[in-house]
């Protein structure tokens, strides 16, 4: 695809102008098409019907030819001082920028220098001195470019402390030494993006490539990322905290593709979503956190789609979801937490579709589901637990259709079902058990058509079900499974039909 002329010429180094004698002749063309614009105009509003002749001219008119003959030459004079000026001007401009670009490839030589320098002191001088070459940068490509060395500074590789020896006092003290300059440009960044994006100094839009960051701590706090791309692909996070508290993403990218937590925190409470996306696709937690705490997710996606839970906890404790959609599709939870305990589900959707819970626990406790839909279609429940304890259910859905439960617990105890649906519609129970344990039934649908009972336990005990639909249409028990409505009061569920075996019916 050929690129646009405008970028082309964008691209362009240096100055180029038209020849100076095509310029004025398009100029002296210019100006008469617009007089005789003006000219015409003024005829025709005038309403002129035409010229008197005259034979002979008087001195007066003579002279009044005379002048307006002088000012054609005047104008014409002033026309190419005109062209002239402007091209002056942009020379002297071009030439100004030649400059600036000449000083500042020299500054940024010598701040480069100073990042590889032995002296820790020297690396803190020249970390500062890039950040302001990218403040006084005379475009924005050298200040992209000032941006990715700072990045592949901390891309480069160190020594963990955890790796040097015990008695290894100098090791540490360089460790430490070293760790204060990478934290240092971790800080500087998040400076520049907490300014307004109308900042001469601000960095918002531009990219940051922290691809294959060894991070033990950072802090992004209050910065606002509204344009431009976030890698953190292959980044380790085996230490310290990483900080996006307050930050505001709106309308760029954050990418956490195959990042590995294996230690450390990284924290995005109470951070605004009202636009772009945070991945985690393929990531691996096997140990540490991620706090999404009190966040806000309004049109925003947040993707961990392939990744493997195998340790380590996330958590989006109070988060308010009003139109965001956060994906676990295709997971896997062979440990750790998932918590998505006090949310508020007003929109937007959360999909588990075709994930295995072999272990851990993914838990919804006193969770408001007021809009918006959570998905575990066709995912495999061979053990862990899932929490929807003293959640309420006043409009929304929680889909299990297809999933198959052969050794798990899903808890709904003490939860309040006045709207929206849960559906288990065929489901495969072989094992495990799904409690409504002194729940409440007021509206809404609890839906079991077409379950295949193969064992496990259904509990309804001490339900109350003063309204709603609880639905065992076609449900059948192939291998045994029970339902037990022990203590349920109000209009108790009654089982299915005598067209297919039914579960074991406890009252």
């Amino acid at each position: 695809m050929r690129p646009s002329p405008f970028r082309r010429r964008g691209e362009r180094r240096g100055l180029r102008l038209w020849p100076v004698g095509p310029v004025l002749a398009l100029s002296f063309v210019a100006a008469v098409l617009v007089a005789a614009s003006v000219f015409a105009a003024a005829w025709s509003l005038l309403g002129v019907q035409g010229v008197k002749a005259e034979a002979r001219i008087d001195s007066r008119t003579l002279f009044d030819l005379v002048k307006l003959s002088f000012g054609v030459v005047a104008g014409a004079g002033a026309l190419v001082a005109l062209v002239v000026a402007y091209r002056r001007q942009r020379v002297d401009e071009d030439g100004a920028l030649r400059e600036a670009i000449r000083l500042h490839t020299e500054r940024f030589s010598s701040a480069v220098g100073q990042l590889g320098d032995a002296s820790v002191a020297v690396r803190l001088g020249g970390v500062h001195a890039l950040a302001g070459l990218a403040d006084d940068a005379p475009t924005r490509a050298l200040r992209q470019t000032c941006l990715d060395v700072l990045c592949a500074y901390l891309r480069l590789p160190w020594t963990a402390e955890a790796d040097l020896a015990a008695d290894d006092r100098d090791g540490r003290h360089t460790f430490l030494a070293l760790r204060e300059v990478r934290h240092t440009v971790i800080r500087l960044i998040r400076d520049h993006l907490r300014l307004e994006s109308d900042h001469p100094h601000s960095w918002q839009g531009h990219d940051l490539d922290f691809t294959g960051v060894a991070f033990d701590g950072g802090d992004f706090s209050g910065a606002v990322f509204s344009g431009g791309t976030v890698t953190f692909r292959n980044a380790e996070f085996h230490g310290g905290t990483v900080m996006f508290t307050k930050a505001v993403f709106r309308g760029g990218s954050v990418d956490f593709t195959k990042a590995v937590f294996s230690g450390g925190r990284v924290d995005f409470e109470g951070t605004v979503f009202s636009g772009g996306s945070v991945s985690f696709r393929g990531a691996v937690f096997s140990g540490g956190m991620v706090h999404f705490t009190g966040a806000e997710m309004s049109a925003a996606a947040v993707v961990f789609q392939g990744a493997v839970f195998s340790g380590g906890s996330v958590h989006f404790m109070d988060v308010r979801f009003s139109g965001a959609a956060v994906s676990f599709v295709g997971a896997e939870f062979c440990g750790g937490q998932v918590d998505f305990g006090k949310a508020g589900f007003s929109g937007g959707t959360v999909n588990f579709t075709g994930s295995a819970f072999s272990a851990g626990e993914v838990g919804f406790w006193g969770t408001e589901f007021s809009g918006g839909t959570v998905h575990f279609t066709g995912s495999t429940f061979s053990g862990a637990m899932l929490r929807f304890r003293r959640a309420e259910f006043t409009d929304g859905r929680v889909n299990f259709t297809g999933s198959e439960f052969s050794g798990s617990r899903a808890d709904f105890v003490g939860s309040s079902f006045s709207g929206g649906t849960v559906n288990f519609t065929g489901l495969t129970f072989s094992s495990g058990m799904l409690s409504f344990v002194e729940s409440a039934f007021s509206a809404g649908e609890v839906n079991f058509t077409g379950t295949r009972f193969r064992g496990g336990l259904v509990d309804f005990g001490g339900a109350d079900f003063s309204g709603g639909t609880v639905n065992f249409t076609g449900a059948t028990a192939e291998r045994g499974g029970t339902v037990d409505l022990a203590a349920a009061s109000g209009r108790v569920p009654e089982p299915p039909g005598p067209a297919s075996p039914p579960p074991n019916w406890t009252r």
